[in-house]
């Protein structure tokens, strides 16, 4: 996992790829409007990654990410197990906003219905809180931090580490959760900035 010593890092700039991320990060007059802290999840039966980022004008903080893993073979009680984790992560950060991934067609009935499940009990433990949740497509999330909608998850992986400047090994569903969150960070930024420009007409 990486360091918490990464908390108070600035988004990298990439003057080659991901124009959209570097908008977000860069010039005095493109500014969020409102601070905020974002919960990205990535819901599992067996892993559910998450990331917490703090978004605050125009710099995006790492704060933290990881992986809750479930035990036992009984699926109720991994159900059980993601939402007592996911309840933990938002009571210590306390997220203002929830970004998660939408749902998708799976070709496996089965891993679509548990993924359903897993998905709505994350949910359901964040629930408490008055953040609003917004949900991304794949395509969108892969298309917002890597710059195209095909993108591999080792791609993924390696842009979100860029981005962050983190350092150390990062798991596949942390990637996920803060590739998540990062596509919402721009969503807002971007909504932000059609706000302003819509004040001034």
């Amino acid at each position: 996992m990486p360091s918490r010593a990464a908390t108070s890092r600035r988004v990298r700039r990439n003057p080659h790829r991901l124009q959209s991320l570097e908008e977000l990060t860069s010039g005095p007059e493109l500014r969020l409007p409102l601070r905020a802290r974002i919960l990205g999840l990535d819901p599992g039966s067996r892993v559910t990654g998450f990331a917490v980022l703090d978004c605050n004008a125009n710099q995006i903080s790492y704060v933290t990410s990881g992986g809750i893993r479930t035990q036992g073979s009984s699926f109720p009680e991994r159900l059980r197990q993601v939402f007592t984790g996911v309840a933990a992560i938002v009571t210590e950060h306390q997220p203002d906003e929830i970004a998660i991934e939408r749902v998708f067609m799976h070709r496996n009935a089965d891993s679509a219905l548990k993924l359903g499940q897993a998905r709505g009990v994350a949910l359901s433990a964040t629930f408490h809180l008055s953040g609003s949740v917004f949900e991304y497509a794949a395509r969108e999330v892969k298309q917002a931090v890597v710059g195209t909608g095909a993108a591999e998850k080792a791609q993924v992986q390696l842009m979100v580490k860029r981005l962050l400047k983190l350092n150390g090994e990062l798991g596949a569903d942390a990637a996920d959760a803060l590739a998540i969150a990062l596509c919402h960070a721009h969503s807002r930024r971007l909504q932000g900035l059609l706000s302003a420009s819509g004040a001034r007409r």
